[in-house]
């Protein structure tokens, strides 16, 4: 149940600061999360990703749908990818793997402390 809650928190909370907030906000946000709730390093780390990737992919989508995905061919075609999807997915991952890492970090300094 923690578990889903710190995904769901994880993803909310970032969607809120990010409207006033830098981007790096998704790596404080989950470090904070996981320094405040008590779940091993293993589950921190993928409730943090969970959390952000999925908020990332929406962020992504909501912005990439009503432009008919315009800017996003053409950022997959810079990088050399098949699709757009494809972009869409790497986005999500590198954030994923930026809020898992910060969550992760967070439960270390819980169990230092």
């Amino acid at each position: 149940m923690k578990f889903i809650l710190l995904v769901i928190l994880t993803a909310l909370i970032s969607a809120a600061t990010e409207l006033v907030f830098p981007w790096w906000m998704i790596a404080l946000v989950p470090f904070a999360l996981g320094a405040a709730v008590n779940l091993n390093g293993g589950a921190s780390f993928l409730a943090g990703f969970l959390g952000i990737a999925i908020f990332w992919c929406l962020a992504t989508l909501a912005k990439d749908i009503p432009n008919e995905h315009i800017l996003s061919q053409r950022m997959a075609i810079l990088f050399n990818l098949s699709n757009y999807n494809l972009l869409i997915f790497v986005v999500s991952f590198v954030g994923g793997l930026v809020g898992g890492i910060s969550a992760w970090a967070g439960s270390l300094v819980r169990k230092q402390y």
